[in-house]
């Protein structure tokens, strides 16, 4: 297995849809859950999951998203891995104000604790291994790695989006903002644990090398309909290769449809 299984999931998840200002007033709510099971190649690696809930930040009412993955069965034997990323975000703009990211992947560990400044376009980063605080610049839009799936599901320009058109989007990871480019394929009918789902397809481009096999290794299939749902991710690696599943969902704030 290769370091950041989680990480692999749920950038990818996080990054299916278009970056309009108009958004959808209810694509989530509060009691969300979603559990994606992790295949590397015939072998059942792991559990990811993303769960959203509601607290205070600085006195204001916002979302708390929480994505959490694990290796499973013979992988955790060979590669333990368990990761917790976390995110705090205003409700109606999905704007992150505070995030969390605290990972173990076969002894490669970090602990980290995000807040964002937008009066001075800055994001404070407290390493709580080595005991030191870092201050980056930030853009304007920019995302967390959680935050961004949210944000994402709630656009609706993304109705409008043509085969071939590429969207992009600004987010903020390990000190640096980075942009996430998709290409749209079209809309697919997939075969799922979950039953017959119709289907938008994106491309992402991502880094060939060091992880992934070719800059276009990756698929993702998101529902088309109004919850903007991943149900699958395919990834070619530089070593073998890594499929997402949705196998458990609840607390949609709309019924997924399938195909006969």
């Amino acid at each position: 297995m290769k370091k950041n299984l989680f990480l692999i999931c749920v950038l990818l998840l996080s990054t299916v849809s278009s970056l309009a200002q108009s958004k959808k007033a209810n694509a989530f709510q509060s009691g969300e859950y979603l559990e994606f099971k992790i295949s590397y190649g015939f072998v059942n690696a792991g559990i990811a999951t993303l769960t959203l809930g509601e607290t205070t930040f600085k006195g204001k009412s916002v979302y708390h998203a929480k994505g959490v993955g694990y290796t499973t069965g013979m992988t955790k034997v060979f590669f333990k891995v368990y990761d917790d990323y976390q995110s705090y975000f205003e409700k109606d703009d999905v704007v992150p104000h505070r995030f969390i990211r605290k990972i173990d992947e076969g002894g490669y560990t970090k602990d980290q604790d995000g807040t964002f400044n937008y009066d001075r376009k800055t994001v404070t980063v407290k390493d709580n291994e080595k005991k030191e605080e870092k201050t980056y610049p930030i853009v304007k839009d920019v995302q967390d790695i959680v935050s961004a799936f949210y944000y994402l599901r709630k656009t609706d320009q993304i109705e409008n989006i043509k085969v071939g058109e590429s969207v992009e989007i600004d987010m903020f990871f390990d000190g640096e903002v980075f942009k996430f480019k998709l290409k749209y394929l079209g809309t697919e009918v997939l075969k799922t644990g979950i039953g017959k789902v119709k289907t938008m397809k994106f491309r992402p481009y991502v880094m060939a090398g060091r992880v992934f096999k070719e800059k276009e290794s990756l698929t993702v299939w998101v529902t088309a309909d109004s919850n903007k749902v991943p149900v699958r991710v395919k990834a070619s690696l530089a070593v073998g290769s890594l499929k997402a599943d949705l196998e458990k969902y609840r607390g949609l704030v709309t019924n997924l449809q399938f195909e006969k």
